[in-house]
């Protein structure tokens, strides 16, 4: 069993090392059952999860408490909540048929740009929702993840996929394709990406609410067809579940003795391999996989070097 919290009206006496270890013990049980291609089993644990009262109290906390962007409103207005407010979210989150609320676009400066990122900020209850989420999610995904996907993920940060790319080319010479997805969170198709989920109806549902919910951009409310507002909760993780299968479409395209290497860190795409040739090729065919996402390659982020040449082209 995975045990039972002691319930409480107090917020500030839940006991949460408890609470973890409760909802941590959860999520192993669902990646060895995910680990072990049980799929019946993995989609009864983790509705016991979403209805968990620990995972619960453990997604409020996340986004009210823990959260860097806590303070960032929504459309709802609400930046911070009190003790009391967070126990009654928290028992509001088995309300699983909950309507999305629009998200509020806003805009950040990127870094030497004058071009501006748009994120979008849900309200409070729906990052609730979407920790919550998060929670049942994100121990399946880990287990099928790829060896090289290192961006938004527990664990794993960017010197680690800096050490994977020295590890490739640190006894041999390779040709190599640095690649950016174009607009990557703002393209991701929505029926593609629900396919690949195949989760429980209740998280689909979700998901798919959040997916159409809209986006207020100034007092305009807008429809995309297509992406997952970066700044939400959920976002980073259905990134990734969008971009999983690129690395093995590529690597299994080849002879074992000749495979490349692909290393990937959120939306940016390194590719690995002694041969120029066999490298444009491997451009073209990921160019190919990542339409069935709705997704391409940014043409002037996309170019050939190597190792230890300069550059070799701008894109093949």
């Amino acid at each position: 069993m995975a045990g039972t919290l002691p319930y409480t009206e107090d917020w500030q006496m839940i006991p949460w090392p408890e609470v973890e270890r409760i909802v941590y013990r959860l999520q192993q049980r669902i990646y060895q059952a995910t680990k072990q291609d049980d799929v019946k089993r993995v989609h009864q644990l983790q509705r016991l999860l979403l209805h968990s009262w620990s995972a619960r109290l453990l997604a409020v906390r996340r986004v009210s408490q823990d959260n860097r962007g806590k303070r960032t409103p929504g459309v709802d207005g609400v930046v911070s909540l009190t003790s009391p407010e967070r126990l009654t979210l928290a028992k509001e989150l088995h309300h699983l048929d909950k309507a999305a609320d629009p998200v509020r676009r806003t805009y950040i400066d990127k870094p030497g740009k004058t071009e501006k990122r748009p994120l979008g900020i849900p309200t409070m209850a729906d990052r609730a929702y979407q920790a919550l989420v998060k929670l049942v999610l994100e121990p399946e995904w880990e287990a099928r993840f790829e060896p090289n996907s290192y961006g938004f993920r527990p664990g794993r940060c960017t010197h680690d996929a800096i050490e994977a790319i020295y590890n490739y080319i640190r006894l041999k010479p390779k040709y190599v394709l640095d690649a950016d997805i174009e607009k990557c969170f703002d393209k991701i198709s929505h029926s593609a990406l629900l396919k690949k989920l195949q989760t429980i109806g209740p998280i689909s549902r979700l998901i798919r609410g959040w997916l159409k919910a809209g986006i207020m951009d100034q007092g305009h409310l807008l429809f995309p067809e297509a992406g997952a507002p970066q700044g939400a909760v959920i976002s980073p993780l259905l990134m990734n579940v969008a971009l999983h299968g690129l690395e093995q479409n590529l690597v299994n395209s080849l002879p074992r003795n000749n495979r490349p290497a692909v290393i990937r860190y959120a939306d940016d795409v390194v590719i690995l391999h002694p041969d120029l040739e066999t490298l444009q090729t491997l451009h073209q065919q990921a160019e190919t996989w990542l339409i069935s996402m709705g997704l391409h390659l940014k043409p002037n982020k996309t170019s050939i070097t190597h190792t230890l040449k300069r550059r070799v082209s701008a894109h093949s």
